[in-house]
């Protein structure tokens, strides 16, 4: 679970990951404030990234807010360091690779893990190419492709904190909704209960948000970097101007999924809504001791990544990973 520690990776306020202020040789490849693609060598897949400004916001939901949880509050006010956001979930394209790769990266990789094959097809038969994301994965998954990812780019992605996560879908917003969303206008940006048809769907076939990122939220929940604990807030309130402090516990320590899903209604895509990994997300995985690669039950949990500009040292960078996998 998600506690607070000072012999860990320290976080500002903000919730964004302070590795080391240095910058990699490739950091010239993308200019701040400028979208740009992710290419991968020898492969003919592309990231589209887009560049989220540093800001100050009232993170969770008011009281009064309609649907609201008790895990969604106090509201704190955090700053969020500039960083840049995938466009759209991962989609099962730009993942296959990191499954099934056998080439060597670029610098050469240190024992990169492979996940263990499905023992059956986790998508349901909801789609795979052509731009459906990936899902039914374990956040040890989700960040063991981020390892994958620096190792193929010479590039630090993760997975957003929920602060990031929640800044990048409010887009400016101070109400329930992102900015531009109403209830009434939802089909327009989400695919959710009311006409998903019990299915995910090919990305950034809706509207975006302000900041041009797609399916914030609807079609499948996104991971976070940070570990579920109701009373985040509580504790993020009582030092909001201080380092903010997580620890993973191991591989399979619950986080938290943000942005609800098709199976969602419109109450539950609130930008303040947290979802809480539970055991039932893979029940009926047969495996013993159940995977921590996959999920059984979790057809509707994916996940999008994030590049700080403020990139880590290689050295740091590698401890980051060791920890977070417990390596």
């Amino acid at each position: 679970m998600f506690t607070f520690a000072r012999n860990t990776f320290r976080l500002l306020s903000c919730g964004a990951f302070v590795l080391g202020l240095s910058y990699s040789n490739v950091q010239a490849q993308a200019v701040e404030g400028k979208p740009y693609e992710q290419e991968l060598p020898g492969l003919p897949i592309k990231i589209k990234m887009q560049p989220i400004p540093a800001g100050e916001y009232l993170m969770g939901s008011p009281a009064t807010e309609t649907g609201r949880h008790p895990d969604e509050g106090p509201q704190v006010k955090v700053k969020v360091e500039p960083f840049w956001m995938a466009a759209t979930e991962i989609t099962h394209d730009q993942f296959f690779p990191f499954r099934f790769d056998d080439k060597d990266a670029q610098p050469k990789p240190d024992a990169i893990s492979r996940p263990t094959a499905q023992y059956i097809d986790l998508t349901w038969g909801m789609g795979k190419e052509g731009g459906f994301p990936a899902n039914s994965m374990q956040p040890y998954t989700a960040i063991t492709y981020c390892k994958w990812l620096w190792k193929k780019t010479g590039i630090f992605y993760r997975l957003p904190t929920e602060a990031e996560w929640e800044y990048a879908c409010r887009a400016g917003s101070k109400t329930m909704y992102p900015t531009g969303v109403q209830a009434s206008t939802m089909a327009q940006f989400a695919w959710y209960e009311s006409n998903s048809k019990e299915a995910y769907h090919k990305v950034a076939q809706k509207k975006p948000n302000a900041f041009g990122l797609y399916d914030m939220l609807g079609n499948v929940a996104e991971w976070t970097m940070d570990m579920y604990d109701a009373k985040y807030f509580e504790k993020l309130a009582a030092k909001p101007e201080s380092s903010f402090f997580i620890q993973r516990t191991s591989p399979r320590a619950y986080h938290t999924a943000r942005g609800g899903s098709y199976q969602s209604k419109a109450a539950d895509l609130r930008c303040a809504e947290r979802l809480a990994q539970v055991e039932e997300w893979n029940r009926r995985d047969p495996q013993v001791p159940r995977s921590k690669w996959w999920l059984t039950d979790g057809d509707y949990v994916g996940f999008r990544i994030v590049r700080p500009v403020k990139q880590p040292s290689q050295e740091e960078a590698e401890a980051f990973f060791a920890k977070m996998l417990g390596q």
